[in-house]
């Protein structure tokens, strides 16, 4: 049986999940596949925790794909999850970054099996999208390049 605050909910978030495809993210569903991203990529991971909150819609979404758009050297995965939507996959996603209180919407950069940086939502909400895009590329580059 369908529960149709899911079902409304999903209709909700299908345009804020799709920004991000459209984008070129790979949005990571289960706890699985967590998993086999975070243990298995090489190199460089953008990965936004999405969220339905207004500073995702206005700040984060938009400044992550602009960010990536603007680095001279591209990150070599763009990774997502959606939370309240796929609670058990955020909550793995965020065991690998358990230093850091949970946040969302918030941007991390994974390196080779390590979190290089990490943006938390205090630093997103009440910001210039331009602000938060801007702090994403210097991340990048400072992460892309060693």
């Amino acid at each position: 049986m369908t529960n149709a605050y899911d079902e409304y909910m999903r209709g909700i978030v299908a345009p804020m999940r799709q920004e991000l495809v459209d984008a070129g993210f790979t949005q990571l569903l289960t706890p699985d596949d967590v998993v086999d991203h975070m243990q298995e990529s090489k190199g460089t991971s953008v990965i936004i925790i999405n969220s339905v909150c207004g500073c995702a819609a206005g700040l984060a979404r938009p400044a992550v794909i602009e960010a990536v758009n603007q680095v001279e050297v591209k990150p070599e995965h763009l990774v997502t999850v959606f939370a309240g939507q796929e609670k058990e996959a955020t909550a793995q996603m965020r065991m690998f970054f358990d230093e850091v209180p949970p946040s969302s919407p918030s941007i991390a950069v994974w390196k080779d099996g390590n979190l290089a940086y990490f943006i938390p939502r205090e630093q997103i909400e009440g910001q210039m999208m331009e602000q938060v895009r801007d702090h994403l590329v210097g991340a990048l580059e400072q992460v892309c390049t060693k």
